[in-house]
């Protein structure tokens, strides 16, 4: 396959993609979303040119790093190291939106001034908010990533997305914390997309249940997160649900600990990146991890898959949002090997109700709003500083975290 940015491909790059190919697993094609072996409509020789608009750089870099290394290793897993579906090579044109939206929009229109028929990356919910109007508009396929605002759900029949919601990651959390009836939740987030999804999220799962829920939300520039911290503490919660990302994480858990936060009430939290594990230090012992993903959470030959194929490329190791990048090359290669190179109505047809194994175990995108539904997982950590590490204490089918169908809105 092709692959280019808008800067020249190293080597480096070239040398793993060659062993991330000599890696992959054959399996089989329906279950584990490999290419097909006939060719679709267009001509056989010709290039499928698919566009990953994600953060290169910019506050979410590193998790588009992630993604952008699983992508890598999804296609030549899904290709079985050829790099074609049906005959048609991919070309895969890469872009840097930096996480702001503006850049990502005008990215976005220079890739299908080029031919692009598939768009996939997005690292930031507010991107992909921009995004998914744009697709619709241009009758073009629009996999999102690890954005998790639930409003991409639903929002038209072209956007699909390849990572988890906040929705998900609230009814992991329900999980984890018994029956909320009766008692105080405070969501800890900043006021943003990302933010105001959780909020949302929460009061729709826990408020059902009977949780009074409030919020205390920060700006995302901010530094002194102290205030804050004081707020949820001097409004004595039972539950804190904390939804964080970024740089700033380090200062909030800090502020917490100091606060005392951590010793008053049951604090919950998503299972960051490797990169965050050191901030908890002694305190993570205290927090209550709902995850969507960490290496060996899975242990499926999937999952197996992704992280042989990122270690050989020689990436860094796999990590949360990579397998968000792996399922998007997935459903890209069944867009086209079950759909079509060029039909966007046959690329959407192929992906809804697809059922298929992925490197967090069986999922599906539901035909009605194009959910991913998918398993999660609760974990502690043990240790601190660089030496923690996550053990999963649970893993929850796609069956227990599905969230509630929402009308398609165009």
């Amino acid at each position: 396959m092709r692959l280019r940015t808008s800067r020249t491909t190293s080597s480096r790059f070239l040398r793993g993609l060659s062993l991330l190919a000599a890696g992959a697993v054959v399996a089989g094609c329906s279950a584990a979303g490999t290419a097909g072996g006939s060719a679709a409509d267009g001509a056989e020789s010709a290039a499928v040119k698919v566009g990953l608009v994600y953060s290169r750089s910019g506050p979410l870099a590193a998790y588009g790093k992630q993604y952008r290394e699983g992508f890598t290793a999804g296609l030549a897993y899904a290709t079985h190291g050829t790099g074609k579906v049906g005959g048609h090579p991919l070309e895969v044109i890469e872009q840097d939106d930096a996480g702001e939206p503006a850049k990502a929009v005008a990215e976005a229109k220079g890739l299908l001034g080029k031919g692009v028929r598939i768009l996939a990356g997005t690292t930031d919910s507010g991107v992909a908010l921009q995004m998914a109007p744009l697709a619709a508009q241009n009758h073009v396929l629009f996999v999102s990533g690890p954005a998790a605002t639930d409003a991409v759900t639903g929002i038209n029949k072209y956007t699909f997305r390849s990572g988890r919601q906040s929705y998900q990651d609230i009814l992991t959390a329900g999980s984890l914390l018994g029956d909320p009836a009766g008692k105080k939740v405070t969501v800890l987030a900043q006021n943003s997309a990302f933010g105001q999804a959780n909020v949302a999220a929460v009061k729709a799962v826990l408020g059902a249940r009977g949780a009074r829920v409030s919020s205390v939300l920060a700006p995302p520039g901010a530094g002194d997160l102290t205030p804050f911290a004081q707020q949820v503490k001097s409004g004595g919660p039972d539950l804190v649900f904390v939804a964080w990302a970024g740089a700033s994480a380090p200062a909030l858990w800090t502020a917490l600990n100091q606060q005392g936060v951590l010793d008053t009430a049951k604090v919950v939290t998503g299972l960051a990146g490797t990169a965050s594990y050191p901030v908890f230090g002694p305190a993570g012992g205290k927090v209550s991890f709902l995850a969507h993903y960490f290496p060996g959470a899975a242990v499926n030959p999937v999952e197996t898959a992704m992280i042989d194929g990122i270690t050989k490329a020689g990436g860094t190791p796999p990590d949360l949002f990579s397998p968000d990048g792996f399922t998007a090359a997935q459903m890209v290669v069944r867009a086209i090997g079950s759909g079509s190179p060029t039909d966007t109505a046959a690329m959407v047809k192929a992906l809804e109700d697809w059922t298929f194994e992925g490197p967090k175990g069986s999922e599906r995108i539901r035909a009605q709003d194009h959910a991913l539904l998918q398993p999660m997982f609760t974990a502690r950590l043990t240790g601190t500083t660089a030496a923690a590490v996550p053990h999963r204490l649970s893993a929850l089918p796609m069956t227990a975290v599905t969230p509630p169908v929402k009308p398609m809105a165009g």
